[in-house]
C-alpha cells in the first residue's frame, strides 16, 4: 500500500495501538460518528502517528467508543527525521500557522520555535501548534505524528549537537547547490535549519552565528513564512 494509493481516504490518529484491535473514543470517535456518519462495517485508515497506517472496520459502536478491526497495515520511513525546522514566532498567527501546516504537509516532521531580540510576537503556545500539526497529519495523509517544542532564548539552539544552517539572504550560496553539493553529507546527523524573524537577526545573535553554514533561498528577499516553506519544498524534492 503506497502513499499515492492513500490519495482518497480518510486517515484518522490514534496514539495507542495494540494487537489486532482498536478503541477510538474522544473527538476521532464523535468526528467518525456524528461527523461522517459511519456505521459497523465501514472502511478507513488510522495512523498511530509512529510511521504506521491501518486500513481497519468498525466492528461495534458503543456509546462513547468504536471498536476497530485492523485489516492491514503499512509502516512508512520518516526520510527527514534528522531535519529540524528552526522557526522564530511570526507577529501573524495566520502566516505562522500556515508555515507549520505546509511544511508537515511537506514532510517536515521536527520544529523548534523560539524567541529572539527582534522577534515581535513573543511567547510559547506549544498545545495549540500541536494541534494544528496534528490536523495538517491527518489532512495530508502523513504517518509520523509531528513534534514541536519552543526555547525562549535562541542561544538554545546553537548549543545543539549537530549542524546548523542559516538562512542568510546575502550569502553567495544556495540551499540548492548546499543540497546537490559534497554539502550534502552534512545532513546525516541532526541538521537545525534556522530561519530568522521578521526583524531579522540582531548583531549579536549575528556574530554568535558566524561560524555556521549559511545558505540563501532566492536572490530577492522572502517574507518569513514564504521562505519556510520554500525551503521545505526545496528540500522534500530535492532529497
Amino acid at each position: 500500500m503506497g502513499q499515492d494509493f492513500l490519495s482518497d481516504v480518510e486517515l484518522y490518529y490514534l496514539e495507542k495501538v495494540s494487537n489486532n484491535e482498536l478503541e477510538i473514543s474522544n473527538e476521532e470517535f464523535h468526528h467518525i460518528k456524528d461527523v461522517m456518519r459511519h456505521k459497523a462495517d465501514d472502511e478507513f485508515y488510522i495512523t498511530d502517528g509512529k510511521g504506521f497506517i491501518y486500513h481497519s472496520s468498525i466492528q461495534a459502536i458503543e456509546k462513547n467508543k468504536l471498536i476497530c478491526k485492523i485489516l492491514s497495515s503499512v509502516h512508512y520511513k520518516n526520510k527527514f527525521s534528522n531535519i529540524i525546522f528552526c522557526i522564530p514566532r511570526l507577529k501573524n498567527t495566520g502566516h505562522f500557522e500556515f508555515a507549520l501546516e505546509k511544511c508537515v504537509e511537506l514532510g517536515i516532521t521536527k520544529f523548534i520555535v523560539f524567541d529572539s531580540t527582534r522577534t515581535v510576537a513573543k511567547g510559547e503556545k506549544v498545545e495549540r501548534w500541536q494541534k494544528v500539526l496534528l490536523s495538517a497529519m491527518k489532512q495530508s495523509l502523513r504517518a509520523w505524528l509531528p513534534k514541536i517544542s519552543y526555547t525562549k532564548y535562541f542561544a538554545d539552539i546553537l548549543k545543539q549537537d549537530g549542524t546548523k544552517i542559516i538562512f542568510d539572504q546575502n550569502s553567495e550560496n544556495t540551499f540548492h547547490n548546499f543540497l546537490l553539493t559534497d554539502h550534502r553529507s552534512l545532513i546525516t546527523d541532526n541538521c537545525f535549519f534556522i530561519f530568522g524573524p521578521e526583524g531579522g537577526f540582531s548583531q549579536e545573535e549575528s556574530k554568535a552565528m558566524s561560524v555556521e553554514c549559511r545558505v540563501k533561498l532566492t536572490d530577492n528577499r522572502l517574507r518569513s513564512e514564504t521562505a519556510i516553506v520554500t525551503a521545505a519544498s526545496i528540500l522534500t524534492t530535492t532529497l
